[in-house]
């Protein structure tokens, strides 16, 4: 069969709100022209380039229409369009779930257009996800006219965040214990520093939710090579978020949503996913055996919406996807 065709620089065609239908949104929050012109020469905080991804994993994109650069970029911008490949599995089943087509926007476009996260994308959402894929070195900060226009749009019943943090590699100043984090997460792909997500660390700031992502660490496997199930707190989730699910998928290098404590916020770590322990690492240093994984911060005082925190990676089928995840994508923009 074809693929259908596709259009591309046109504006947004807003959906009709109806009682039993809930609109889903993406909002990446990266500048796409920031990250494409990152200079390949830089060792760190950057994107691989299509032919770094290729020769890493040859030959799973080998094929003409990945490797033919008449066909496919094949600089960094080739990788980011991996990512677009990669969501349509997801957007397709919330689509076909939901009965709205899923827009992706974001931030800072192809072409340089600016979107700033407003009422724009927000008064045509009522799930809305966040993927912080930023670098923080592109310098995408959540305005104060941004925090206030999410906060506004939590104030509306019904209403789900996904914010999605992606890792924190090489946070620390000492190369050594960056050599130990790299030898652990075990991603050729992924440089002794890459530090992602400045704009949803700044909207959770904001917003008073109290998570930080840290490090990347690398999920733990089963003897045939799936990834380990998660550890879930069934008493917590009374909302249902993880009815039917039992693992996400395996990404090599997954955040750890540390919880600041003090804040006054009722958080709940709903999963927690165990590390690999093959190769050390700062948190299993300090005992740790498991990291959070997805965190639901419940309604409370004006905000009638609820707020989930889970990686990106997990919206995305460049790590794989199974019943157990695609349960987790339906209960997510199904659950109220």
């Amino acid at each position: 069969m074809k693929e259908p065709a596709r259009t591309y620089n046109q504006a947004h065609i807003k959906r009709s709100p109806e009682p039993d239908k809930r609109r889903v949104s993406i909002y990446v929050a990266w500048s796409y022209p920031a990250e494409a012109g990152r200079n390949p020469a830089e060792l760190d905080n950057r994107f691989s380039t299509m032919t770094e991804v290729r020769r890493s994993v040859w030959p799973l994109y080998e094929e003409p229409r990945f490797s033919d650069p008449l066909l496919f970029q094949q600089g960094i911008s080739g990788s980011l369009e991996l990512f677009f490949w990669a969501w349509l599995p997801f957007q397709t089943l919330v689509s076909e779930v939901s009965g709205y087509p899923v827009p992706v926007f974001q931030r800072v476009d192809h072409a340089g257009f600016r979107l700033p996260l407003d009422e724009r994308v927000l008064d045509d959402s009522d799930v809305l996800f966040i993927f912080g894929l930023d670098h923080n070195v592109t310098g995408q900060a959540a305005e104060p006219e941004e925090i206030e226009a999410v906060r506004a749009f939590l104030t509306r019943p019904g209403t789900t965040l996904v914010i999605g943090p992606h890792h924190d590699v090489g946070a620390s100043d000492d190369l050594t214990v960056r050599a130990v984090e790299y030898a652990h997460h075990g991603d050729s792909l992924v440089p002794r520093q890459q530090r992602f997500g400045l704009y949803t660390r700044t909207l959770m700031e904001g917003l008073g939710i109290p998570i930080v992502p840290k490090y990347g660490c690398r999920p733990a496997r089963d003897a045939a090579g799936k990834v380990a199930p998660l550890s879930i707190a069934r008493d917590l989730d009374t909302m249902g978020w993880l009815k039917g699910v039992e693992n996400f998928n395996f990404h090599m290098h997954l955040p750890h949503y540390t919880v600041t404590p003090g804040s006054g916020t009722v958080v709940h770590v709903l999963a927690r996913q165990p590390i690999d322990v093959s190769q050390p690492h700062p948190l299993i240093d300090v005992g740790e055996r498991e990291f959070n994984s997805l965190v639901w911060v419940p309604p409370a005082d004006d905000r009638a919406g609820n707020v989930l925190i889970a990686d990106s990676t997990i919206f995305s089928t460049l790590f794989g996807a199974d019943e157990s995840l695609e349960r987790f994508w339906t209960n997510v923009i199904t659950v109220r």
